[in-house]
């Protein structure tokens, strides 16, 4: 990731946020492609890892294509605005360059786990494949959620 913009602060489930990114890929992402997630809440001004609990959490996925796959199924288009800007949301993932202007997006209401709900989190989440990290994100973001 070159630049990620997110926004308001907090993010409100349900609620609308607005987006942006820019990042690039020297290799093609092809299934299967793992990712590695460690999420962290702020409790009583400590950070604490949150476990994985129901597929949510500090989680191993073995094939986020996959997860793609489920979310958007094969042979349909992806949703907007990805489908505009040429974004895709299935595998394989082509090198190169790939960039979000400021979007809009609405967070529906989410029947989310209570420990996982108001709070600041760290989230990392390392992408691999065969045994071979392939990127990592690092972001912070505080949640409030109705």
């Amino acid at each position: 990731m070159k630049a990620l913009s997110l926004s308001p602060d907090p993010i409100s489930i349900p609620g609308d946020l607005k987006a942006n990114a820019a990042g690039s890929t020297s290799v093609a992402f092809t299934s299967p492609l793992a990712l590695n997630v460690t999420l962290e809440k702020e409790v009583a001004g400590f950070w604490v890892k949150v476990p994985c609990v129901e597929e949510l959490g500090s989680c191993h996925y073995r094939d986020l294509c996959q997860i793609l796959d489920t979310l958007t199924p094969p042979g349909q288009d992806c949703p907007e605005p990805l489908h505009t800007y040429g974004i895709p949301c299935h595998c394989p993932f082509k090198a190169g360059d790939y960039s979000l202007p400021d979007s809009d997006f609405y967070l529906p209401d989410a029947d989310l786990p209570y420990w996982l709900t108001n709070g600041n989190y760290k989230v990392v989440g390392v992408l691999g494949s065969a045994g071979q990290e392939l990127g990592c994100l690092k972001l912070t973001l505080s949640l409030h959620s109705a």
